[in-house]
């Protein structure tokens, strides 16, 4: 589990949004990107996200 403090500071990176953990990614329900948590560190680069659902964007 990701340090709680850590997870509140943490946005996403495409709509600056708050995110959740889920298992081991990172998740923005907003636009539905997930990111890799890589030995307990978070990976919020675009390019390394999967996209879950369509943005309304």
């Amino acid at each position: 589990m990701m340090d709680p403090e850590l997870l509140e500071i943490l946005a996403c990176p495409a709509c600056k949004t708050a995110v959740r953990q889920a298992d081991e990614h990172i998740v923005c329900d907003a636009c539905g990107r997930r990111f890799p948590i890589e030995n307990d560190i978070p990976v919020m680069l675009l390019d390394r996200a999967v996209q879950e659902k369509p943005t309304d964007q």
